[in-house]
């Protein structure tokens, strides 16, 4: 690739939001024909960086020469003129639409839409790269790896040589990430240029040519992946020696106890949807019990099951205080479960949706847990602010105050605020649903730590995990959902990732404890 002239480069580019500055002034070249990866911590800038590519956000400053001609990307509909789109996190699907009728969406055909000839160019495009879309398929009956893929071949459809793929495999099972990464080799072999923005490093190792990484906004440097270790990767991430090793202590013997007792429990939506059926399993005192499964198997209402926040059509869920007290959780609300003397920490999904106000400081978002506790109507804002301090120092928060509004943080540092709000609790039992969803490595193993450190004190924690490899090695025991069924709960010890990814599948089980 060294010679030719960059198919993209970016040029002292910058971007601030109010106080955060998000990007100062990054240089850095995309090569035609390769699969770019473009690593950093939380609140680097890499996802800010591709929009302003991709026609989201405009530079403050700095300039984008496509071919070596200066370009100006106003808008999404400007970078599709110049062959360059974006897949984002979350998918923006119409789901009682067809995936032919999604990809055509929007789009000004002479003489209007012929779905006919839609759907035969789409079949050429799945036959040239691999894919597996049937072009008549309604969204709302897709698995989250079909979704993907029709947002991949949208992009195509509109005539993409440049595509940017944030966090792609966050949701994925190994064998969809494989059946991703073949097509993936294939559009790169055809002279298409893949940027990938990513948290995991074996991915990287395994599907890029080269490595950008961005740290606090600015530009560190490059790698070739085939020269580059992980640890290089990770140091220069965080501008220092890392140790990337998960410890799994044993379970403590003098904790042990079945703290949570589930049985036969059954979770439907109000309109008769089953979301969990006759879900049985035990989680223990001093343990980590891990839950994996495609996503939408039923983990979010499991967890929101436990901690009040989900009607149960049938089933129980025991709290075990003691040798001799057992109280049923079935049929109080969070209020009345922590009356009642259980501590439930409660890690949603939706971060900002469930867990943190986005327009209250860290200060106020720290007393949205301790409000009640106040002996008058006023709130003690000492105690919750020096909570968001200690949070803010231990979990390294990129913000410029405990003052900060929430929803001016970066996605992984308003994770970063929510967990350590919940962990803060002095929980019994920790429920903790994508605890690093969007976390850089480094902060990442921050959050392993805490959850090693509450399993030491005797926590009953429960980790519903996306990455199989972080779930074999962080947890003592591994539940498996499918489709609202338990395929089987397996030693994090012995088993292997492939088991787990064909049990995630229904291919595979194990026997449930």
């Amino acid at each position: 690739m060294q010679g030719t002239q960059p198919a993209i480069s970016m040029r002292d580019i910058s971007k601030s939001f109010g106080r955060i500055q998000a990007n100062s002034r990054v240089s850095l070249d995309i090569n035609r024909g390769e699969i770019l990866a473009l690593l950093g911590e939380n609140g680097s800038g890499k996802t800010t960086l591709m929009n302003m590519l991709s026609g989201i956000y405009f530079p403050d400053s700095g300039h984008i020469e496509i071919d070596g001609k200066p370009v100006t990307i106003g808008s999404p509909k400007d970078a599709f003129t110049y062959g360059i789109g974006m897949i984002h996190q979350h998918f923006k699907l119409v789901n009682v639409f067809t995936a032919t009728e999604n990809i055509v969406l929007g789009l000004k055909e002479p003489g209007g839409y012929d779905l006919a000839a839609a759907t035969k160019r789409i079949e050429q495009i799945c036959q040239t790269y691999g894919f597996d879309v049937d072009p008549n398929q309604k969204v709302y009956d897709m698995s989250v790896s079909q979704k993907q893929t029709v947002e991949i071949v949208k992009v195509l459809y509109r005539g993409a040589e440049i595509l940017i793929l944030d966090e792609p495999t966050a949701v994925l099972t190994p064998q969809e990430t494989d059946k991703l990464f073949a097509v993936l080799r294939n559009m790169r072999e055809d002279g298409k240029t893949v940027v990938i923005i990513t948290h995991k490093l074996n991915e990287v190792k395994d599907i890029s040519d080269r490595v950008v990484v961005l740290r606090k906004g600015e530009y560190v440097g490059e790698l070739i992946t085939a020269e580059a270790s992980t640890e290089e990767m990770t140091n220069m991430m965080v501008g220092r020696q890392v140790t990337l090793n998960i410890d799994r202590p044993d379970p403590e013997m003098k904790y042990r106890m079945e703290r949570i007792r589930v049985r036969n429990l059954t979770v439907k939506t109000r309109d008769g949807v089953t979301k969990l059926d006759d879900v049985s399993f035990s989680a223990y005192t001093g343990e980590i019990l891990g839950i994996a499964g495609i996503s939408g198997s039923g983990q979010k209402e499991l967890l929101e099951a436990i901690a009040g926040l989900q009607p149960v059509e049938n089933g129980s869920i025991e709290y075990q205080v003691d040798d001799d007290q057992v109280e049923q959780l079935i049929g109080m609300d969070p209020i009345k479960i922590a009356g009642m003397g259980v501590v439930l920490s409660f890690v949603p999904e939706d971060r900002l949706g469930m867990g943190l106000v986005g327009s209250m400081d860290l200060t106020d978002n720290m007393m949205l847990r301790s409000f009640r506790n106040g002996p008058t109507p006023f709130t003690d804002r000492k105690e919750p602010k020096h909570l968001a301090e200690l949070v803010v120092d231990e979990l390294k928060v990129e913000t410029p105050g405990v003052d900060t509004e929430v929803r001016r943080l970066s996605g992984g540092n308003v994770q970063k605020v929510l967990v350590g709000r919940e962990i803060a609790a002095a929980p019994t039992v920790l429920l903790s649903a994508y605890a690093v969803r969007g976390l850089d490595v480094n902060s990442s193993y921050m959050i392993y730590d805490l959850l090693n450190r509450q399993k030491g004190n005797g926590v009953a924690v429960i980790y519903v995990g996306e990455d199989l490899d972080v779930l074999l090695e962080l947890c003592d025991r591994i539940l498996v959902l499918c489709g609202g069924k338990v395929s089987g709960i397996v030693d994090g010890r012995t088993t292997t990732k492939n088991e787990v990814g064909l049990m995630m599948t229904r291919l595979g089980g194990g026997e449930a404890q």
